[in-house]
């Protein structure tokens, strides 16, 4: 298995990433155009393509992290 194969992550595991619970990470879920598509994995489970979770986590830092230098 090489480092580009997909490897997914559950919603925990993505809510842990975000430092959220499971319904605020379903909130911003909802309210983000941004945030990384789920992959159904069953009629009530979903799981995220770890990459995209961490691309997503890491775009939000850099936001964050350029919205605090401009407000210095």
């Amino acid at each position: 298995m090489s480092a580009d194969d997909p490897n997914l992550i559950s919603l925990n595991e993505f809510a842990k990433m975000l430092s959220l619970s499971r319904t605020g990470t379903n909130r911003r879920r909802a309210q983000d155009p941004k945030f990384p598509k789920p992959v159904p994995l069953g009629e009530r489970r979903i799981a995220f393509v770890r990459a995209e979770a961490v691309r997503y986590v890491r775009d939000l830092i850099a936001a964050a992290r350029a919205s605090n230098s401009e407000a210095a």
